[in-house]
């Protein structure tokens, strides 16, 4: 991955030693890493290759990630924060670690990024774990519905997604801003003629504007409760990796048998297995 970098060279240096911590990386819910260097006003940073594509390729193929699939995506996700918090400290360590430094330069070359970022982040505090918890709700919605959910889906968008009639927010009127599809993410049900949402309207849209949520009638409670607990706007109440570890989703979600390999291979085209996955920690 290659991360174009417009920060002061003893900061871009800070960063590359910084990033050497995630060589003592190991586990199975982290991307490996290989090593980092700069060369002409870029960050480069080698990691294991994943030969069933990123999430946001998957999706693409799939349209919609079923439930019990990202039950198992959400463990994975709570447990390699987890490890990073816990056995390598890369969380909460303040001024002295630049890892949001890393990210703001991410986030400034690739615009899309900032899309994903908590209210708190947008508004300039420091980076922490309960913003990385923000972006898997956010994340989760995305993934179940189909499309980047700000702004929300009407309920004509949400019938068209899931083939029936289904609660969502109610109609904006024709001069709101709110009412623009989201700049990123495009949804593939139906033609939408609307201009996209501007990044600043966006941005603003987070900030000021109430969280998504999971629609109505379509997806399990324990489900919903887990995302809304992800998308509370004050990081103070917004639930933390060991709160969502023993929450109801997560524990279903662990008992359940899920071939995730199979999913994935018959959705982006692998070949199968010759042993299917079950296991609960995939």
């Amino acid at each position: 991955q290659l991360i174009h970098l417009e920060i002061k060279p003893a900061i871009r240096n800070q960063i590359i030693r910084e990033l050497q911590v995630l060589h003592e990386c190991n586990s199975p819910y982290i991307v490996g890493f290989y090593g980092a260097f700069y060369s002409d006003g870029e960050i480069s940073i080698c990691m294991e290759h994943m030969d069933g594509g990123s999430l946001d390729q998957v999706l693409k193929k799939a349209g919609r990630i079923p439930e019990q699939i990202l039950g198992k995506v959400s463990i994975a996700v709570i447990k390699g924060l987890t490890y990073l918090r816990e056995k390598h400290k890369i969380m909460h360590r303040g001024e002295n670690f630049t890892f949001g430094q890393l990210i703001d330069s991410m986030a400034n070359s690739f615009v899309g990024t900032r899309s994903y970022m908590s209210p708190e982040r947008l508004q300039g505090t420091h980076y922490s774990v309960q913003s990385d918890i923000w972006s898997m709700g956010l994340s989760l919605v995305e993934m179940a519905i189909g499309r980047y959910p700000i702004p929300p889906p009407d309920s004509k968008e949400l019938e068209l997604m899931f083939g029936c009639p289904v609660e969502g927010e109610s109609p904006v009127t024709e001069t709101s801003p709110r009412q623009r599809t989201p700049g990123r993410p495009v949804s593939s049900y139906g033609p939408d003629s609307r201009p996209p949402m501007a990044i600043f309207e966006l941005l603003d849209y987070i900030v000021n504007e109430p969280p998504p949520k999971l629609p109505n009638g379509v997806f399990g409670s324990e489900f919903q409760d887990f995302v809304n607990k992800c998308l509370i706007k004050n990081p103070a109440e917004r639930a933390d990796l060991k709160q969502l570890m023993i929450h109801a989703f997560i524990k279903r979600s662990e008992a359940e048998e899920v071939d995730f390999a199979g999913w994935l291979c018959s959705t982006i085209g692998l070949n199968q297995p010759s042993t299917p996955t079950h296991a609960a920690g995939v």
